[in-house]
């Protein structure tokens, strides 16, 4: 990626307001997540986006109920629901939509700020407005999502899912990118450069938690997870009978291959970061990239750990955040690692963490 600056005295500035972007956007995968688990994404089934307040009033509730009550989910699922039960699967929606809007409001106002104080270069101006177009394309496509498991199945559609979660990451690893950018303007260089060819294999790991993330969504799209509960036997094989039946759509809409996929995905990916992890002992690297590659491999092991437990436990919802959550988690991690290894960016690691020395 290009090099953006910023104006020195508002760089830090600049780079921890990305920090703080990034850190909400983790926390609204993370509501992304719980809507899903707990089947609330469908409560709110209109799409007001300009709207900040809840149903105020006993009267606005039931307004909002009866409109729920037109939904496949409530007709063929929760029916036995009143206006109390609906509530209580309607904020954690809300929650999640507030949330949203809120981090677009982040994002903006200082953006705006920043652009009258001439703190922002031309490309970096353009990266940034770049990025906000991006978030608000998110929302766009999320109620494309919702509006997907408002017709006849009260279930979404899988391949807008994976959009969702794929554009959602995608926004933040570019949040995570371009503060670590800014942050290495702040020092120079702690070490000379390092291995191209390990700095290459980092973001193609980077890119392989992305690819696992986003089977995870076809997995929890199709409720895949909660068929073929025994690891490392699938069916009672290690490779089970009659995969990919559906032919090239199989890895979108078989269930049993789905899963296996993800499987076999999830259990690649661990065996990559073992050799990320065994390659950077012999590279250049400061002390703080090297944790990094040891904290990749522990929040991996970690990770597998999780999914084999969610998957045992036929989804317990606590496991199946807790494994969604590690997962941005590690893609953390990876991006970091990525970065830190790129040529004369070892000491980005080090200002991001250590603003402070």
């Amino acid at each position: 990626m290009s090099m953006t600056s910023a104006a020195p005295s508002y760089t830090r500035q600049i780079a921890w307001w990305l920090v703080l972007c990034a850190a909400m956007v983790f926390v609204m995968v993370v509501l992304g997540g719980a809507t899903r688990l707990t089947e609330s994404g469908l409560s709110m089934v209109e799409w007001k986006p300009l709207t900040l307040t809840p149903p105020l009033g006993d009267a606005a509730w039931t307004k909002e109920f009866e409109n729920y009550q037109h939904s496949p989910q409530f007709q063929k699922e929760n029916s036995w629901m009143g206006v109390e039960d609906f509530k209580q699967i309607y904020w954690l929606e809300y929650l999640h939509r507030l949330w949203g809007r809120i981090i677009g409001l982040v994002f903006a106002v200082p953006f705006a700020w920043f652009l009258a104080r001439r703190a922002v270069d031309r490309p970096l101006a353009w990266k940034l407005g770049g990025l906000f177009i991006l978030g608000g394309a998110q929302g766009a496509l999320g109620w494309f999502m919702v509006a997907s498991g408002l017709v006849d199945r009260p279930d979404v559609s899988q391949y807008r899912l994976a959009a969702h979660l794929f554009t959602a990451l995608v926004l933040y690893a570019l949040l995570i990118w371009t503060a670590l950018d800014l942050f290495r303007q702040t020092r120079p260089p702690a070490q000379p450069p390092t291995d191209h060819a390990f700095a290459r294999w980092c973001l193609i790991i980077a890119g392989c938690v992305l690819g696992v993330m986003v089977s995870g969504a076809f997995v929890a799209g199709l409720d895949a997870g909660k068929i073929y509960n025994t690891f490392p036997l699938m069916d009672g094989k290690l490779v089970p009978d009659d995969l990919y039946p559906l032919g090239a759509r199989s890895p979108f809409e078989d269930i049993k291959t789905v899963q296996f996929n993800h499987r076999v995905l999830a259990i690649t990916l661990v065996a990559l970061i073992i050799v990320t992890w065994l390659r950077a002992r012999r590279v250049t690297l400061d002390e703080r990239a090297r944790k990094l590659a040891h904290a990749l491999l522990a929040v991996a092991v970690a990770q597998a750990s999780l999914g084999i437990s969610t998957l045992l436990t036929v989804v317990n919802i606590e496991l199946a955040l807790s494994h969604q959550t590690v997962a941005l988690t590690l893609f953390t991690f990876a991006l970091c690692l990525a970065h830190a290894a790129r040529p004369n960016s070892v000491a980005v690691t080090a200002a991001a963490l250590h603003p402070a020395e």
